[in-house]
């Protein structure tokens, strides 16, 4: 069994989500076939506390774009952006699916050093995606640094991570990317955006995909980049039976 991921790293525009939105269309538009698509974190806006002027409801034109869009691809759309839900704001991937099928994950570890728990709410809640035969857990940038809300309790098949991660600290991203697939003996893919930001911050991107041993399947860092590949379960299920790591692991319950 396969599936065929695309990974899209790209500059973002400050605050402007029409031409956010219509970059996104015309790099799409010509993807080889996929199952799914992985955009950066907060990709229609850039990763801003400024939430009350741009902040969409789950009605808002980004989320009816990618609505629009996995159907139009036909392929699983993914990534975050900045919801306002019962006066409470969310940094919120969404998981849309040809069909119109959604799944929601709310960041849970919001990052203090940029005062985005001052602005957002939490998340409480960690979900597994069931999508042609694969289990998928997602997870947003900050999230990375937390390797029990990573645990691979439930064997799922892929973890993924959408962020902004800054330049300063891109040895931090790939190393805790490698770490988080040894460990959990799952695909890794980590997805962030390049250019400087409306803070002047810097991301060299290093947007990543590994294998359940840890070994890299690709990496591109400075330049924006759409690239499209396939994996197997066969081989995850190879590395896991070669390797059979998981079957020690700690039991506990996640909270």
């Amino acid at each position: 069994m396969s599936l065929t991921i695309t990974l899209v790293q790209s500059n973002l525009h400050w605050e402007a989500i029409d031409t956010n939105i219509a970059m996104f269309d015309q790099k799409l538009c010509d993807l080889p076939h996929t199952d799914v698509v992985i955009l950066p974190e907060m990709f229609s806006t850039g990763f801003s506390m400024n939430v009350k002027p741009i902040a969409e409801t789950m009605e808002g034109k980004a989320v009816k774009w990618m609505r629009a869009t996995a159907q139009k691809i036909n392929a699983a759309l993914t990534g975050s952006l900045i919801i306002e839900e019962n006066g409470a704001y969310y940094n919120r991937l969404l998981w849309v699916e040809p069909d119109g099928t959604m799944h929601q994950y709310d960041k849970k570890h919001l990052f203090s050093m940029a005062e985005e728990d001052r602005s957002f709410s939490a998340g409480k809640e960690r979900i597994i995606i069931d999508y042609k035969g694969w289990k998928i857990a997602p997870f947003i940038c900050y999230d990375l640094r937390f390797p029990v809300w990573a645990r691979n309790t439930v064997d799922y098949d892929i973890a993924f991570y959408v962020a902004n991660w800054p330049q300063k600290r891109s040895h931090h991203w790939k190393s805790l990317l490698v770490a988080r697939a040894i460990e959990n003996q799952a695909y890794v893919f980590g997805v962030n955006r390049v250019g400087v930001d409306g803070s002047g911050f810097e991301y060299s991107g290093d947007t990543t995909a590994l294998d359940p041993a840890g070994t890299l399947l690709y990496q591109k860092s400075h330049e924006e980049a759409i690239h499209t590949f396939t994996i197997s379960k066969e081989h995850l299920t190879d590395v896991r039976k070669r390797l059979p790591f998981l079957n020690d692991r700690d039991s506990f319950v996640m909270t």
